[in-house]
């Protein structure tokens, strides 16, 4: 999901780059490149990943 979001806000700041316009002084470019890249960094480190469905259930013989 982070992954996703990322990439969105990558997009996002691509777009904003190639039209030349901003959201205001907080809104950037480079943030929102910041903010893609934090959000890679947290996927990558496992943050919000569902861990249930990689697990294995031990069966009783």
């Amino acid at each position: 999901m982070l992954a996703i979001l990322a990439a969105v806000l990558f997009g996002l700041a691509l777009l904003m780059e190639l039209a030349g316009f901003g959201l205001g002084p907080v809104i950037t470019t480079g943030t929102l490149t910041t903010a893609g890249l934090l959000c890679v960094a947290l996927h990558l480190a496992g943050v919000a990943t569902d861990r249930s469905r990689f697990t294995r259930r031990r069966r009783r013989r």
